[in-house]
């Protein structure tokens, strides 16, 4: 199995596209950068939805360093959403981007999504980059507040990815997932787990969408060298090619 057996990117007779979208924690880049943009370009992603990029001192210049080194773009987040950011390829036409805080708990991070809404060619597609609470009450508010946050983007479809931080079997997966396609359940590919890069164990990481997106396949894209999957970051990326119909 090889990352060339997902479909490419291309768009359809019918003005429908066929994207490959790309999910990845890179640790605010406190790992090897340059592995971390081998991983990224082996994958060939149109959208890239990150989380933890660097928040802090100069990241800015991390963020579009990062996207130069995967001959990619920096689309919206970062330190502005509090850390989820995305990223794009020169495929996508951007309509609007916008970064949301959400309401901090005293004495623990400050969580946001970073989100656009961009078209190729006549498909027409929300994005929302996510990376939920470490604490499970919190989360699950979280899970509200997301999908209040899609059923808002003012697209025809959807597309969220992100650090989830629990299995699939937990309450706020859980709940994603009743109001979302699950991209690793409806379209199996590739890996299953996503954490942790050294010993995967766990599938924390996750590509979601609204209905009407079609799935063609998602998961830990197999084939990529184990050093670079290694020192890139501390999760997997997870990747997916999606079928957007023309609005």
């Amino acid at each position: 199995m090889a990352i060339s057996e997902l479909p490419n990117s291309r768009t359809e007779a019918d003005g429908s596209a066929v994207v490959r979208v790309l999910g990845y924690n890179v640790r605010s880049q406190r790992d090897d950068e340059d592995a971390l943009a081998r991983v990224i370009r082996a994958c060939a992603p149109d959208l890239v939805f990150v989380q933890e990029a660097p928040r802090f001192f100069r990241w800015r210049k991390h963020a579009a360093r990062l996207a130069a080194k995967s001959d990619l773009y920096v689309l919206s987040g970062g330190a502005t959403a509090a850390g989820p950011l995305l990223m794009c390829s020169l495929r996508a036409t951007v309509e609007r981007t916008e970064d949301i805080l959400l309401p901090l708990t005293p004495g623990q991070h400050r969580r946001g999504f970073a989100t656009a809404v961009v078209r190729f060619a006549r498909a027409r597609v929300g994005l929302i980059s996510c990376h939920l609470s470490l604490r499970e009450e919190e989360r699950y508010a979280q899970t509200g507040m997301l999908l209040d946050r899609v059923a808002a983007m003012g697209a025809p479809h959807t597309i969220v990815a992100g650090d989830l931080n629990e299995p699939p079997e937990g309450r706020s997966f859980t709940r994603l997932a009743k109001e979302l396609q699950d991209g690793r359940q409806v379209a199996p590919w590739g890996g299953e787990y996503t954490f942790s890069a050294a010993e995967p164990r766990r599938r924390i990481d996750a590509i979601l969408a609204t209905e009407g997106v079609e799935f063609l396949g998602c998961g830990v894209p197999p084939g990529l060298p184990e050093a670079d999957l290694r020192a890139a970051t501390d999760h997997l990326p997870v990747l997916a090619a999606v079928r957007i119909p023309a609005s």
